[in-house]
């Protein structure tokens, strides 16, 4: 067993916890930090895009050599049919600010570099080194985790999961059950590398301006899920995600889907003449606030996609996992600095505390739209794309028909395909769920 005892133990070595340690060790707790892979962000292979206001609380200068793509001054929602898409962009002038909002970056990169940091500021950093148990004291109480080193156990006051979506550790240990195939999507991403201006020229930017498309509609095949396109530097981040659940039940295939979008006539252009050097798989959380596990107890506190932390609606997940890190740091550096025990009652300060932030209350607002989506897939994702789709042919086409004529019909078209009743309760739904 290795010897020293530690203030804090965290495990994992993605955005939440690498906020976690380096919050810690930079107000002087001794902090051990496991990372199973060979460094950090090594089993990473995700193209994210990180937000400003969340790393500035933790590192204010990190634009000065952090390994950053692009930062966004354009944003793109599609809605797609099989040969189309009805698009909605907002893009600003603004955005090319001294301190930009937003970024894009490719965690395996961005994670290697954070890990740095932490390190930089006095915590131990083990990888290679996978945590097979928590250990307890004869009352149940975690004080500390069992590893696959020689050494095997090692003690702590408090440890901080951070361990991905799956969490196999708090899992096994009775923690938290293990997240449901509907609470949980499976994202396929591929790197399609081109020359920088050929990139630049294709989405219409300059220097280090960035774009971000969001799609929805068939390409997820009537299954809850969506489409990303991201302009990096000299690459472009694909994909798609689906949840599980709708793997399992409709027996689609996350490649098939992938193949499908990047084969799309909106899609394919922008890719054309492209060498992909990567093809990945990540699981992404997306039960939102109903799907949040217990997050503290008796030793141990859970941040980031292990506590289900991910706003589906805004794509928002490594932001919520550096906040939560950092406000699970916080709230153990306040029960140290009080001279307590790191007991479940004094640990519910981190509750009490991410309740306050805007994360819960993001993640509440939107509370009811995953079961929304879920329950409706084949109506949002397969029957008012290709509607959309008919209606805005309808209105464009100029082929004789008078204008009355087109309007009626493509309202037959949505009352054919939902009928009143269903338009209105679809809506209605929908309008709720938003509140």
């Amino acid at each position: 067993m290795i010897d020293e005892r530690f203030d804090a133990i965290v495990v994992g070595a993605g955005m939440a916890g690498n906020a976690a340690a380096l919050t810690m060790a930079k107000r002087g707790m001794n902090v051990l930090q496991l990372e199973r892979g060979e460094y950090a962000g090594s089993k990473n292979v995700q193209g994210a895009i990180l937000y400003a206001d969340m790393m500035e609380k933790l590192i204010p200068d990190f634009r000065e050599e952090a390994p950053l793509e692009r930062h966004l001054v354009e944003q793109r929602f599609w809605i797609m049919d099989d040969r189309s898409h009805l698009g909605m962009q907002y893009r600003s002038d603004d955005f090319n600010e001294e301190r930009p909002n937003r970024y894009t970056i490719i965690r395996a990169q961005f994670d290697k570099w954070f890990s740095s940091k932490v390190r930089e500021a006095g915590a131990t950093v083990l990888c290679e080194t996978t945590v097979t148990d928590l250990a307890r004291d004869d009352h149940g109480r975690v004080i500390g985790v069992r590893t696959d080193r020689r050494d095997g156990e090692i003690h702590a006051d408090v440890v901080v999961l951070a361990e991905g979506v799956i969490g196999l550790l708090g899992t096994r240990a009775g923690l938290r059950p293990r997240p449901e195939p509907d609470k949980v999507a499976l994202a396929v991403k591929e790197m399609h590398f081109l020359p920088r201006e050929t990139i630049e020229a294709r989405f219409n930017l300059e220097g280090d301006e960035g774009l971000v498309i969001e799609a929805a509609g068939t390409i997820s095949r009537g299954m809850t899920g969506m489409g990303f396109i991201y302009a990096n530097k000299e690459c472009i981040s694909l994909g798609i995600g689906c949840l599980v659940a709708d793997f399992q039940r409709t027996g689609e295939t996350p490649y098939g889907l992938l193949d499908h979008f990047k084969r799309h006539p909106s899609v394919a252009p922008l890719i054309a003449g492209s060498e992909v050097k990567e093809y990945s798989a990540h699981l992404i959380p997306e039960g939102g606030y109903k799907a949040i596990p217990q997050l503290y107890g008796e030793g141990w506190v859970v941040a980031g996609d292990a506590a289900q932390l991910n706003n589906a609606v805004h794509r928002e997940g490594s932001n919520l996992a550096m906040t939560s890190g950092r406000i699970a740091a916080e709230a153990i550096l306040e029960v140290k600095s009080r001279g307590d025990r790191m007991t479940a009652k004094n640990l519910s300060l981190y509750k009490r505390m991410l309740d306050d932030s805007f994360v819960m209350k993001d993640l509440k607002k939107y509370k009811d739209l995953p079961t929304l989506m879920h329950t409706n897939s084949q109506n949002y994702f397969l029957t008012y794309p290709q509607l959309f789709s008919r209606a805005m042919q309808n209105f464009v086409r100029v082929d004789g028909m008078p204008k009355a004529e087109k309007e009626k019909m493509t309202l037959k078209s949505f009352v054919k395909a939902r009928s009143w009743t269903g338009l209105f309760g679809d809506a209605f739904r929908f309008a709720r769920a938003w509140r």
